[in-house]
């Protein structure tokens, strides 16, 4: 935005200003003639050529030069960087470096001023301009040829869908292995079969299978009273005496006795006296090693299946009561198999997701798989759909993650009538990003001396800016300013550096770091405002794209298209 102040104090600041940056310039430009000197083999070239422009320094023979690296001659594009040649003169050495120069567009260009740190201390060369002639062609020796018709072309498709099918038929398959392995109702083998029957069902069923068996024609008698005894002593333990399986015969006997006399056990004596009959005969069989005959086995074996019917007659019908408990209790087991379920499925979605989002993490970065997730605004806009338009006039082309909105700018009473602005902007300067265009078009009165045209300050302007910041809340401004050139040619000021925005709640700031981007003709102001959070690992990219999209097109060259 643009801000004015009174006309006395805008001349005093303008002359001391230009009288500081005057004697800058001239004590910098002292120091570097004698260290620090630059020259090209030539100042005109054709579009592909090559200049060689050389850096030359004089420095002690123990200082540490630095030479500039990288892409710092823009807009010539630099295409090799010599090795560094060094030539001894007395007590000092005289260090020279070629750098090969190239531009593919015709134009008047200016090679930026190239930055050489010695011993620490950045020491500047002076700027040089080149003038790209095209290359001239005789069009009436060259083939003439029709223009070719429109060819459609086939949008490449995403491949989107390709990943979603992929993680849907991952999602399916870890369900299908849930439902399988977990979910699914099994088939029960023999034993969890027998397992759910009564006890005297279950108790009959071995009877049968003893029947069944050939312990006997083996003559492996201990086998099967081993296995008798255990099934009369199984049946008492799960309806009579619940430590029928591990009390000797004598404590049985008695603890049956006691039941029948309390009428606990509705018992007869003589069923009593076969199982006690029955249990004395296998002790001796496993631990007198006794052998008795197969019909007395046998008569063993329909005793036992009697004493079960005799013990289950003589055992009342459970109450509705005992049922209800007992139905309760089956369903609090099915409960807890189900919860037993619930918690390793979860336990295992949990574990297959966390190991997911690691594994993406070690690819892509912890901080990125969090923000994809989660969601961040930085993110959205750098991976949203860009849009690429004009504003104002003359327009200013840049190209930004959301459509810049006009924005009423309501100018002082000492510019009205002098002066034209339209804004366009996205987000302000309290939230994490801030794009703003400007176009101020200023009704300069003419002069019939042109040498009294006065051209416009942009340094005036810049201050400005920074003054209406500070008066918004914005903090320790760090500035920075540099020559800037756009991809066709327009040359402005860029004006960068780090500054504490106000936060979204009252008192608070956080630290950013801002882009102005100001370019200036006779009346017309144009500036490209960016400001960003410091802690933002989207920004950078954000704004190097922003920033190669700025192009200033002129009025005149607008109204002919």
């Amino acid at each position: 935005m643009l801000v004015e102040s009174n006309s006395a104090s805008v001349c005093r600041l303008q002359s001391s200003v230009i009288g500081l940056f005057s004697i800058f310039c001239f004590l910098s430009s002292f120091v570097m003639s004698a260290q620090v000197t630059s020259a090209v083999d030539t100042t005109k070239i054709r579009i592909g050529e090559q200049i060689n422009y050389q850096i030359n320094v004089e420095a002690d023979s123990l200082s540490l030069v630095v030479f500039p690296e990288g892409q710092t001659f823009t807009p010539l594009e630099s295409v090799e960087a010599l090795k560094i040649d060094t030539i001894k003169q007395d007590s000092k050495f005289l260090l020279s470096r070629v750098y090969k120069l190239t531009q593919f567009d015709s134009g008047v260009y200016t090679i930026p001023r190239q930055k050489i740190i010695i011993d620490e201390k950045p020491f500047l060369t002076d700027s040089l301009r080149v003038v790209v002639n095209t290359i001239e062609v005789d069009t009436s020796k060259q083939k003439l040829y029709d223009i070719k018709p429109i060819i459609e072309v086939n949008k490449s498709s995403s491949n989107w869908w390709k990943w979603l099918l992929i993680a849907l038929a991952i999602i399916a398959l870890v369900a299908f292995l849930l439902y399988w392995i977990i979910w699914r109702k099994k088939p029960l083998s023999e034993e969890a079969k027998i397992a759910l029957l009564p006890p005297y069902d279950r108790a009959k069923l071995a009877i049968k299978k003893l029947d069944e068996s050939d312990y006997l024609i083996r003559s492996e008698v201990k086998e099967y009273y081993s296995e008798l005894t255990f099934i009369i002593r199984k049946y008492l333990d799960e309806k009579v005496y619940d430590r029928a399986l591990e009390s000797t015969t004598a404590e049985l006997i008695k603890r049956l006795n006691l039941l029948k006399d309390g009428n606990q056990v509705p018992l007869s004596k003589e069923t009593i006296l076969h199982i006690e009959s029955i249990l004395q005969r296998a002790d001796l069989v496993k631990f007198a090693k006794s052998a008795p005959d197969i019909e007395l086995a046998e008569m063993d074996k329909l005793t036992i299946d009697k004493a079960i019917d005799n013990v289950k007659i003589s055992l009342p019908e459970p109450s509705e009561e005992e049922k209800l408990l007992d139905q309760k209790y089956k369903e609090e087991q099915e409960r807890k198999k189900k919860r037993k379920k619930i918690w390793i499925t979860v336990g295992i979605s949990v574990f297959l997701i966390l190991a997911t989002l690691v594994g993406f993490g070690m690819k892509y970065g912890f901080g990125y798989v969090k923000d994809t997730i989660i969601g961040h605004e930085s993110k959205e806009l750098l991976e949203g759909k860009w849009v690429e338009s004009a504003y104002g006039f003359p327009p200013i082309w840049i190209e930004t993650p959301r459509v810049l909105k006009r924005q009423e700018v309501k100018l002082p009473e000492v510019l009205a009538g002098k002066a034209k602005m339209s804004v366009f902007g996205y987000g302000s300067l309290i939230e994490r990003f801030y794009i703003l265009t400007s176009t101020t078009l200023l009704n300069k009165p003419e002069s019939e001396n042109p040498d009294e045209q006065k051209a416009i300050n942009i340094e005036t302007v810049v201050e400005g800016n920074l003054k209406s910041w500070e008066a918004s809340g914005v903090e320790n401004i760090i500035t920075k300013n540099e020559k800037f050139v756009t991809p066709n040619g327009a040359e402005g000021v860029k004006t960068y550096g780090t500054a504490q925005f106000p936060g979204i709640t009252p008192n608070s700031f956080e630290k950013g770091e801002y882009t102005l981007f100001s370019f200036t003709t006779e009346n017309v102001i144009q500036q490209i405002v960016l400001i960003w959070r410091t802690d933002d690992a989207y920004a950078e990219d954000i704004i190097e794209r922003i920033t190669d999209s700025i192009e200033l097109k002129p009025a005149e060259e607008e109204k002919e298209n």
